[in-house]
């Protein structure tokens, strides 16, 4: 049995005359004339085999027919007008400069490039990690979009999620309990650098930077070794590392928000990229090692 297919130029002159209950004012919206819509509207009547309307001189009423058939109508050209769309996104063009932090350009945004590459394949990324403090600047010069960390709560960007700084060190030797302190950090401009001094100067503990490296593995690396302490986030918290807390004798950090900013002027290209970028990191979920208690982390807060 071959059923008929449902034309969307037809179901769009029937959802018109049904909502405005008139072929004249349904002509006009859709920019044609009376007499052609009439014509869809018998075309489609015809390939249905029903009357989808009742008309009198001074109405247009949907039939029993054509009330079943109105809702459908609508969610089938919603569909079409959503595929034509997804169809058109695929083919934008065009590069976007990404600024990102190092641990989650090297942890959480790769995968968010790769499914959205998947689907805008015309669409070339150039990312960059290191220190986001001076990022927000180069927006629309340097940057197209910049995924930057901020003091908690300091409204700057398109929020996104919020980070515990935290201490960590190697899980086998006990570093925390050498005087004065090993700290590896990151350099100047970095926000848990500056947590970190003033927490130690405030604790009055005595510290010695023993290492500086833009690159997070690097630090992560010589922290592991037992060489020194350092601070992570707890979203992007090394499995090579120890949670240190106050229980260790070190002082508590706070918390920073991780904030999307969008350069002024945003190519469609950019827009596409930003929009997963943050879908992506709101509804990101964290699998947090057991060594991350609720209990452990709320003690730095």
């Amino acid at each position: 049995m071959n059923l008929p297919s449902l034309d969307p130029e037809l179901l769009r002159a029937f959802v018109a005359v049904a909502e405005h209950r008139s072929f004249t004012r349904a002509a006009v919206t859709l920019n044609r004339t009376q007499s052609a819509v009439s014509m869809q509207i018998k075309r489609l009547e015809d390939r249905l085999g029903v009357e989808l309307f009742s008309r009198t001189k001074a109405n247009v009423d949907l039939s029993a027919a054509g009330e079943g058939l109105l809702g459908y109508a609508k969610r089938i050209l919603a569909l079409n007008e959503e595929a034509v769309g997804r169809l058109a996104e695929r083919k934008v063009e065009g590069v976007v400069r990404l600024g990102v932090m190092d641990d989650y350009g090297t942890f959480i945004v790769p995968p968010l490039l790769a499914s959205f590459l998947a689907g805008y394949p015309r669409i070339h990324i150039e990312m960059e990690t290191g220190l986001t403090s001076f990022m927000p600047a180069g927006l629309g010069t340097t940057y197209d979009l910049v995924i930057a960390m901020h003091p908690e709560g300091s409204g700057e960007g398109e929020f996104l999620r919020r980070e515990q700084a935290v201490w960590a060190a190697s899980p086998s030797q006990a570093v925390e309990r050498q005087e004065p302190l090993p700290v590896a950090l990151y350099p100047q401009g970095c926000l848990f650098r500056k947590w970190a001094i003033e927490a130690l100067d405030a604790a009055r503990r005595p510290w010695r930077l023993a290492f500086v490296s833009h690159s997070i593995t690097a630090v992560e690396a010589v922290a592991a070794q037992g060489l020194a302490v350092t601070v992570v986030k707890t979203g992007t918290f090394p499995p090579k590392l120890r949670l240190l807390s106050a229980h260790d004798g070190m002082p508590p950090l706070p918390a920073a928000d991780i904030c999307l900013h969008r350069a002024a002027n945003l190519s469609p290209a950019g827009r596409l990229l930003a929009d997963h970028l943050r879908s992506g990191i709101l509804n990101r979920r964290d699998e947090m090692p057991m060594k991350l208690r609720p209990d452990s982390v709320a003690s730095f807060a």
